[in-house]
């Protein structure tokens, strides 16, 4: 689903304009990202948790020439759904 569908879709389930759900849309995504910035996570009630884990760093073995190299440690968005979620998902 691409952007414009998702905000097609929520503006017909809410019955607001495709502005209006770009412009909420947008909002949440920055105060998501401002608050995962921060170290925070995010619990989505009846979706999931969204959170930054620092990945260490790590040796990485090019598969051709056996050559290795450092791979330098990184910060990475995960997400965990709801149990709720994976129950709807699995019995579809």
């Amino acid at each position: 689903m691409t952007t414009k569908e998702l905000i097609s879709n929520i503006a017909k389930k809410a019955g607001l304009t495709k502005s209006q759900v770009a412009d909420l849309l947008d909002a949440t995504e920055e105060v998501i990202v401002q608050h995962l910035l921060e170290g925070k996570s995010v619990q989505i009630q009846g979706f999931g948790t969204l959170d930054v884990k620092q990945k260490k760093e790590r040796i990485s073995v090019h598969p051709r020439t056996g050559e290795r190299s450092m791979i330098p440690p990184k910060q990475q968005v995960t997400f965990k759904p709801t149990q709720n979620l994976k129950d709807e998902i699995n019995n579809w």
